[in-house]
């Protein structure tokens, strides 16, 4: 089995940084892709930024040059670095990892940016 367990989310000025961790324990194998999604209240849940094992990232329009992925693999750790966030950043932002045809999301971690 495997678990995702967000943090690093909190209430942060607009300007400001965060950086969320997601750490994966379990048995795990196959990485087909690591990412961050994120839900707004009212609002469905859409892509932050997405890493394949083949190197490739994407990144939503609306993040680009602010977000960044990373890993360690080490730690089986996932990373996102937040930066000149904005109001309409806040939401609650989620891991995902697909393992073959598997996907497994974390819990969640809340998001505030303050105007």
């Amino acid at each position: 089995q495997v678990q995702l367990a967000e943090s690093g989310g909190g209430l942060v000025q607009a300007g400001g940084s965060l950086r969320l961790s997601c750490a994966a324990s379990g048995t795990i194998f196959r990485i087909n892709s690591i990412g961050w999604y994120r839900q707004a209240p009212g609002k469905q849940r859409e892509l932050v930024a997405t890493s394949s094992t083949g190197g490739t990232t994407n990144y939503a329009d609306s993040v680009k040059g602010r977000f960044t992925i990373s890993g360690d693999n080490a730690k089986n750790t996932v990373y996102l670095q937040m930066t000149s966030l904005k109001p309409e950043d806040t939401a609650t932002y989620y891991c995902k990892l697909r393992l073959g045809l598997n996907d497994y999301w974390g819990q969640g971690t809340q998001v505030t940016v303050s105007s």
